[in-house]
């Protein structure tokens, strides 16, 4: 619903990110047949996100959330996701050694597992520039990628990252079509 929105604001981009994002979910959902499914916050692009859906798109994703034990944790873009979707809202979720939440901590954070940066990694292979979406850890905690379709990426070099990851003592697990590959940050670029 990110094209929505923008289209909305006279923005020419088209309206099909969120059947997408949905086709995406629903393949990776079959595939991997989790319990329990945790979306780290900004899963809507605003609180108006569920009236633009169409209802084609919406009764997907309420069949999607419903199908499993679904957590919205709540992002900046959408503190309250629309209750028609079901599944729990929180603010943070705990697992064992885990936390999921929305926005990383400042401060060193063990089990931390969190988003809103919507992590990228650039890097030089064979002469080319490669850039991609990536998982981004020190170790001790992750951040994870964006999901949407029109999401952008913050490059793990940006100064954004600076307390979260700092110097070169972390991995930029880079996606590929079919794969994920781990690269030292001491071989990223920025952009």
């Amino acid at each position: 619903e990110k094209g929505s929105a923008f289209a909305a604001r006279g923005v020419a981009l088209p309206p099909y990110d969120t059947r997408a994002t949905i086709a995406r979910l629903e393949a990776l959902v079959e595939k991997l047949k989790p319990q329990t499914l945790v979306a780290l916050g900004d899963s809507f692009h605003d609180r108006e996100a569920g009236h633009r859906m169409s209802p084609e798109d919406a009764a997907r994703l309420a069949r999607l959330s419903r199908s499993l034990d679904w957590v919205w944790i709540a992002g900046n873009h959408d503190p309250v996701p629309p209750r028609a979707f079901g599944g729990a809202v929180m603010e943070e979720l705990r697992v064992g050694p885990l936390t999921f939440r929305h926005e990383p901590r400042a401060a060193p954070s063990t089990g931390e597992v969190a988003g809103h940066l919507h992590p990228c990694a650039a890097v030089r292979v064979r002469g080319r520039r490669l850039r991609r979406r990536c998982f981004a850890s020190d170790g001790t905690r992750m951040i994870m990628p964006a999901f949407g379709a029109y999401a952008g990426g913050l490059n793990v070099l940006d100064a954004a990252y600076g307390d979260l990851l700092p110097g070169f003592d972390f991995h930029a697990w880079m996606m590929g079509a079919k794969t994920v590959i781990p690269v030292s940050a001491r071989r990223l670029e920025g952009d």
